[in-house]
């Protein structure tokens, strides 16, 4: 089959099963408003869970590394592109989380990819949750070494896999908050698991962190585990972008000779690093910001428990409603954009078959109105 051939195929499958990706250009993107084409929305699709990315001190933050250090970094932090904004952040976020290193990577994607690129060998294996985000099973199943999945969020199904014998070593891989059903890993059950089969545990925590635990340390805090590898990620509750590897100095220094990754990628802007210094400090005194969207989210789901449709047991900013259908999640999307709602459908393959679904995200910066407007648009849509 040539090329050609393939990609045309592709393309016809994908768009007879109802799957076809779109993108589209935003003319504002604010955390709870939308414009596309003249149209403003209520913004229910954001992952800006404490509405930071529009805190003037955010913004101003990433203005004044833009004038000490200029718009990018201009090489690898390996070669002259690692600025004293870079290793001001690494140090503060290392002593918050409670490790002795942190190291950025320009993405959550880049630095999962990497800790398994890096780490697994071929006689050692992955056991990752069996709804893993895509970054860590895509790397787990490129990488020489075994994966094998548990049963999502089943300490008994780890246990049964971590009872067969392995030559080499054992890296467990789960998140703290699920990306696409919004419920929390027994990081503790699983932790204490993989600590008594002599393994290591890789906790993927970028829906947790800032919104969860004392400070917003994320979830590992809140259930008192601590990982060998925690990932952080700063497009969520951060209201930026970029990501961080927690661990000890000889993991780092592990990192910083051979990740891939790191050496040959530009490091992320000083400007940025900057930005993420002042989200990090709206965070740590961000109680007032966590207490108003879980109260957007009680409201919610108060609101939501009637609908015909299946409502995920997620108490996280994600409140996933199953539809079924790609079709009919699709409709159901475009019949609250109609009521100037905007919430994306998720549908295979990023959820499994038969689970398309609304993913709806609630914010800090949502009032009481708009989460209003949201339920009535979902009661009218769905005939009651």
């Amino acid at each position: 089959m040539s090329w050609q051939h393939r990609i045309t195929q592709a393309l016809a499958q994908r768009q007879a099963a109802d799957g076809w990706r779109q993108r589209h250009i935003t003319e504002e993107n604010h955390t709870r408003s939308l414009t596309l084409a003249g149209k403003r929305y209520r913004h229910f699709s954001s992952n800006d869970y404490l509405g930071l990315s529009q805190h003037p001190a955010v913004i101003a933050g990433w203005q004044r590394g833009a004038d000490l250090a200029g718009a990018g970094a201009g090489a690898s932090s390996h070669v002259t592109g690692f600025n004293r904004l870079h290793a001001d952040l690494e140090a503060q976020l290392a002593e918050w989380l409670g490790y002795s290193r942190a190291l950025l990577f320009i993405s959550g994607f880049a630095a999962n990819q990497a800790v398994i690129h890096l780490l697994a060998e071929k006689n050692d294996r992955i056991l990752a949750d069996k709804l893993a985000h895509a970054s860590l099973l895509d790397a787990a199943s490129h990488s020489p070494a075994q994966l094998r999945r548990f049963s999502h969020n089943d300490s008994h199904s780890l246990a049964t896999r971590l009872a067969v014998p392995c030559e080499g070593e054992t890296l467990v891989v789960t998140e703290g908050i699920f990306s696409m059903d919004g419920d929390s890993a027994p990081l503790r059950d699983i932790a204490d698991q993989t600590r008594r089969a002599e393994g290591w545990l890789l906790v993927d925590d970028a829906h947790g962190i800032g919104v969860v635990g004392e400070q917003g340390r994320g979830s590992c805090w809140q259930q008192a585990v601590k990982p060998e590898l925690l990932v952080v990620t700063f497009g969520k509750a951060f209201g930026v972008s970029g990501a961080a590897l927690l661990c000890d100095d000889a993991i780092a220094d592990y990192f910083l000779q051979f990740s891939r990754h790191l050496i040959y990628s530009t490091a992320m802007p000083p400007a940025q690093a900057c930005a993420l210094q002042a989200a990090l400090q709206q965070i740590q005194q961000g109680d007032a910001l966590r207490q108003r969207l879980y109260a957007n989210v009680q409201r919610f789901r108060a609101g939501a428990a009637s609908l015909p449709w299946k409502l995920m047991q997620s108490e996280s900013a994600i409140q996933p409603l199953i539809v079924g259908g790609n079709a009919e999640a699709m409709a159901l999307s475009k019949t609250l954009a109609d009521a100037g709602c905007w919430v994306s459908a998720i549908r295979p393959p990023t959820v499994p078959p038969g689970t398309a679904r609304l993913r709806i995200t609630l914010t800090a910066a949502h009032t009481p109105e708009d989460i209003d407007l949201l339920l009535e648009a979902l009661h009218d849509a769905a005939g009651r």
